[in-house]
């Protein structure tokens, strides 16, 4: 158990023996300077104004009937009524033993909830763009997690792969001798070159417009062609997931298309419930709940008047799935803020139909915009998209150059695996460590620079740790006791005894900058650590030196354990 969840409990048995009531929260957080403790209750001051009493009286109140004799040396009362915790060092010594217990991944539980993630889910119509990176690398963090934590995770990769478009593309593979080679060398001019010939053709439009009909009949000869496409398209995919090193396989693939058999029967019964009624031939869901300033409800479209399906269709359909056949308690959508209202719609279907219970969690997870320079949208010089093949060529290139300026005696070959780690590991950090719900200016010198909160300096930071075991010619086994002495080894100390409270808050928030900044603040920390006190100086005591040797083999550790999460790998040297 976590120090701040030990911390908790008994505070909180405190605060109600104290007469604060059993609803009293005792908001323990780690203290900001060290004057203040290691750590701070300061839910005193919410009960007393509760309880219509002076909160520094109540303070004392609780320290009086506070048991923490095993964990602090020190516990006082400060200002109006803050409870200032001060740790034993024996505890935070015997706590260090057990910390790397949470730096292995918890077995699967059957107890422990079914969590279905949405991520990246791009449309097969395209090769992926930048504007894909977000969700994709960001849900992978959280299915990752979350596997760590022993909660099954099931990925749902809900490509794009139905709609008007792939008439328009499949007449293209079956007219246009060697389209096939192009779709699979560049997806994007094959896609070009088939809208331009679908704009100045218009025989070959009307056999766009055909194929349409014939694929959603279920035309064996039209489907045999769309497949063709499908399999090109998910090949590009697969070969970014590969590159980005996201977990993201064929198996995770639930595309618009494997919904389309059950789409009649979704729309008959949301008639049936009486919730989707006849508006001008279209069948229509109007929410109430979610009307207009003027009290005009929003109207969820589920079948168009000439009878064709929605994406809205689809997505209830993939709702139903989740929930009733894979048995999902907690369903995470990464998809960016434009997409909140659609949201907000489905969810509310969802929850009125009763295809979705209240034990379950439905949560979509917003994210912003990558942004230029100039304060818009990410684009190319000429002001086309982005895409995220030749975005990760042009990071793996720089960090290559940047790499040969720093170090020119690592041979070619590790070289190139470790310009490869940096590269994507800049492009992964550089967005997960912005807070989710903002946009962000992209910036490839600050992404890729050894200082700051950046991966190349995490990874850096690993590197140097693991070269101190190197120098000393120390094989990492078996950590030695843990005897904390001086201030730096203390601060350090306490950030190692977080990991744990840091990934659940990433768990339950899905906000992956938080476990960036603890990283940051770690490595930092460990920096003026190393510069404090000396490991393999001749006068270090030997106890002092095995006790910061396990420091140091703790921090390498925890910054791995934290940066796998993440997606980013680490390596011995750079």
């Amino acid at each position: 158990m976590s120090i701040k969840l030990i911390l908790g409990k008994r505070i909180a048995d405190a605060m109600q023996r104290a007469g604060a009531g059993q609803d009293a929260n005792p908001a323990v957080a780690r203290s900001k300077q060290a004057k203040f403790g290691d750590y701070q209750a300061n839910g005193v001051l919410g009960a007393a104004k509760k309880l219509g009493c002076k909160p520094r009286e109540l303070a004392e109140r609780v320290v009086a009937e506070l048991d923490l004799d095993d964990i602090a040396e020190k516990i006082e009362v400060a200002g109006p009524g803050f409870i200032n915790i001060f740790l034993r060092t024996d505890f935070i010594d015997r706590e260090l033993s057990l910390a790397g217990n949470a730096l292995q991944p918890a077995e699967a539980d059957s107890r422990q909830q079914t969590v279905v993630i949405d991520y990246s889910a791009p449309n097969l119509a395209k090769e992926m763009h930048v504007g894909h990176l977000r969700s994709t690398i960001i849900g992978d963090v959280l299915a990752r997690l979350l596997e760590f934590q022993g909660y099954t995770v099931i990925r749902q990769n809900h490509m794009g792969d139905w709609g008007t478009q792939f008439g328009m593309l499949i007449a293209e593979l079956e007219t246009v001798p060697g389209a096939e080679n192009m779709a699979l060398n560049d997806l994007e001019a094959f896609y070009q070159q088939a809208k331009r010939h679908f704009d100045d053709d218009p025989a070959f439009a009307d056999k766009a417009r055909d194929y349409v009909v014939r694929l959603q009949s279920g035309e064996q000869h039209c489907l045999t062609l769309w497949q063709r496409f499908i399999d090109i398209s998910i090949s590009h995919s697969n070969h970014i997931y590969q590159q980005l090193g996201v977990t993201l396989t064929n198996e995770h693939v639930m595309p618009e298309s494997a919904y389309n058999d059950a789409l009649p029967g979704i729309v008959n019964r949301l008639v049936d419930a009486g919730l989707a009624v006849d508006d001008a031939g279209a069948k229509v869901i109007f929410l109430e709940e979610l009307a207009d300033k003027n009290g005009k409800p929003a109207a969820f479209i589920i079948q168009k008047s000439g009878g064709g399906y929605l994406y809205a269709t689809t997505d209830i359909a993939a709702l139903d799935h989740r929930v009733n056949t894979l048995g999902a308690s907690r369903l995470m959508y990464f998809i960016d803020a434009r997409q909140s209202l659609h949201m907000k719609e489905l969810f509310l279907v969802g929850r009125k139909s009763g295809i979705v219970g209240d034990d379950v969690s439905l949560e979509h997870h917003a994210f912003g915009t990558m942004m230029g320079k100039d304060g818009k949208p990410f684009k190319t010089r000429a002001g086309g998209t982005v895409k995220l093949a030749d975005f990760i060529a042009e990071s793996l290139d720089r960090a290559t150059r940047l790499l040969q300026e720093r170090n020119s005696d690592i041979d070619s070959k590790e070289q190139q695996d470790i310009a490869r780690k940096i590269g994507i590991g800049a492009i992964k950090y550089a967005d997960l460590s912005k807070t989710r719900t903002n946009d962000y200016v992209f910036d490839w010198d600050s992404m890729l620079s050894f200082e700051g909160n950046t991966a190349p300096y995490l990874q850096y930071a690993y590197t140097r740790i693991r070269s101190i075991f190197r120098k000393a010619g120390l094989q990492r086994g078996e950590r030695t006791a843990f005897a904390i002495r001086e201030a730096e080894e203390r601060e350090l100390a306490l950030l190692l005894l977080q990991f744990n409270n840091v990934l659940d808050q990433v768990a339950q928030e899905a906000y992956p900058h938080v476990l960036c900044t603890f990283l940051y603040e770690l490595a930092s920390a460990f920096m003026s650590f190393y510069e404090a006190c000396p490991i393999l100086r001749s006068d270090v005591d030997e106890a002092d030196k095995n006790s910061r040797l396990a420091l140091c083999d703790l921090s390498a550790d925890t910054l791995r354990c934290g940066l796998n999460i993440l997606g980013i790998e680490t390596m011995e040297q750079m």
